[in-house]
């Protein structure tokens, strides 16, 4: 179970420092609308829904909030249609980056998402260009103080995860999209808390940037992130977690 710094983690500890929860609130609600159209409104029966209330609870949503976007996604409320598009790209250094968008407006998420791009010393890729460096994992992170690196390989483990690794102040736990809430669910039994959790997405390499390389690649992810019909922003970018600029 080696070790390795990886973009995901140290966005997971600035993000905690500078998101914004009405940007966050509105991702979400548009996230829980769109899992309850396509699967329906009982979470038991749709793990998209349950993911998405889950991540929602997380982050104090309230459950009037909830039951509004879910209502609105199965029709009983009225509101607005949302359509689901991933753009592809390479940033500097050739790093590459997945960009899931939730939009009432193709167009207008489509110009957006190119001029963040191109501004910011991107360029888009065709489809099918990046996306095979990604495989849908889910993730936890559980911070060193919460847990005993003995047992919490133990639990994870024999709960079905596919691995962990140390992450500096974290361990990182990786399991299939499948075993997803089987894991949380032990590791939550143990006693542990856990700092994040969700199913994303995890690139198969990481390229490493340092210095005005590396600062350029924040500035275009961060350009991506405070688009309105940006969902989620994935890359290989990887740098010394002293680089990371507030």
């Amino acid at each position: 179970m080696s070790g390795h710094s990886k973009w995901a983690t140290i966005k997971h500890k600035k993000g905690a420092l500078d998101a914004k929860r009405g940007k966050i609130f509105t991702r979400l609600i548009k996230e829980i609308t769109i899992a309850a159209k396509g699967g329906g409104g009982d979470p038991d029966g749709n793990p998209r829904l349950r993911g998405a209330i889950a991540a929602a609870k997380a982050e104090n949503m309230p459950a009037d909030n909830i039951k509004r976007a879910i209502q609105k996604g199965t029709g009983e409320l009225e509101g607005a249609s949302y359509e689901e598009m991933t753009y592809e790209g390479y940033g500097p250094g050739g790093v590459a980056i997945l960009v899931d968008v939730l939009t009432d407006n193709k167009n207008r998420a489509a110009s957006e998402i190119r001029h963040a791009f191109g501004k910011n010393g991107g360029n888009l890729g065709s489809p099918g260009s990046v996306a095979h460096m990604f495989t849908k994992k889910g993730v936890i992170l559980v911070g060193k103080d919460a847990a005993n690196e003995e047992k919490l390989t133990e639990v994870v483990l024999d709960a079905g995860a596919d691995d962990m690794s140390d992450e500096g102040e974290y361990f990182e736990i990786l399991t299939s999209p499948k075993e997803f809430d089987l894991v949380l669910e032990a590791v939550k039994k143990a006693g542990i808390e856990t700092g994040s959790a969700e199913v994303t997405m995890v690139a198969s390499t990481y390229t490493k940037l340092e210095g005005n390389t590396a600062t350029a690649m924040q500035r275009l992810l961060d350009a991506i992130e405070d688009l309105d019909d940006t969902q989620n922003v994935y890359s290989n970018f990887e740098m010394d977690e002293e680089s990371v600029t507030a």
